[in-house]
């Protein structure tokens, strides 16, 4: 497998072509994997927000002084969010598209003043876009980096795909003693942009786009979104 930092991107505005601007940048074949940051894909779609446009409600208002942050961003979090997990000492919440994270991964970075930068409304369907845009057999991750539960620092998850499963099963497959795996599962597009986001860089000297050549993967299936139903863990939480 190699991958590929594809360089030159220009800086993204509400409207832009990303598809074609990659295309004019890397030469795209079948079976390649594109990973994409979210925030460029949200620029895209004009996701940008003025916290100015948000007016707290009481909720909003108490969670902001219990936890040090502007009342109209714990709004705008509280807009995008279907579920509060928790909110206290951070905002922990679920999008609407079944992503789950701190702030509803709104970005406050690079983009100026009192501006904020949502998420892409539905990440799978901008990647599908994506990929529809490219025109090859090939998959695409939308990237974004969170915090994980008893670890420091952040890395790589993906919160949208298409042309890719999501999951490889190895349940009813043998490890090499014989004994038959009974519920490993593989959650190879957030392998996948963890791997990407080493290559993509952080902060200022950050590439947003990554693809990788040579990768086999399994084209359909799964979510690395927990159903509830199936979730041991929220159900301790809550606020």
């Amino acid at each position: 497998m190699q991958g590929y930092i594809v360089r030159g991107l220009p800086i993204i505005k509400e409207g832009d072509d990303i598809a074609s601007q990659l295309q004019s940048l890397f030469d795209f074949q079948d079976g390649d994997v594109l990973c994409i940051a979210s925030t460029v894909v949200a620029k895209s779609e004009g996701r940008f927000r003025d916290l100015d446009s948000y007016f707290p409600g009481p909720r909003a208002r108490e969670i902001a002084s219990n936890i040090d942050k502007d009342p109209r961003f714990v709004q705008a979090v509280l807009d995008e969010s279907a579920q509060v997990l928790l909110d206290h000492p951070f905002l922990l919440v679920a999008t609407r598209f079944g992503h789950i994270g701190v702030n509803a991964g709104i970005d406050q970075s690079n983009v100026g003043g009192e501006r904020i930068l949502l998420l892409p409304e539905d990440p799978g369907a901008s990647a599908e876009r994506l990929r529809a845009g490219i025109g090859r057999e090939m998959a695409v991750i939308v990237t974004d980096t969170c915090g994980r539960p008893f670890r420091t620092g952040v890395a790589g998850v993906a919160v949208g795909w298409a042309g890719i499963a999501a999951l490889r099963d190895w349940r009813g497959k043998c490890d090499m003693h014989g004994k038959v795996l009974e519920i490993t599962q593989e959650a190879i597009v957030d392998e996948i942009a963890s791997a990407a986001n080493l290559l993509m860089g952080e902060a200022g000297d950050g590439t947003p786009a990554v693809v990788f050549r040579g990768l086999k993967y399994p084209r359909t299936g799964g979510s690395v979104f927990m159903p509830e139903e199936m979730d041991v863990i929220r159900p301790h939480l809550g606020s």
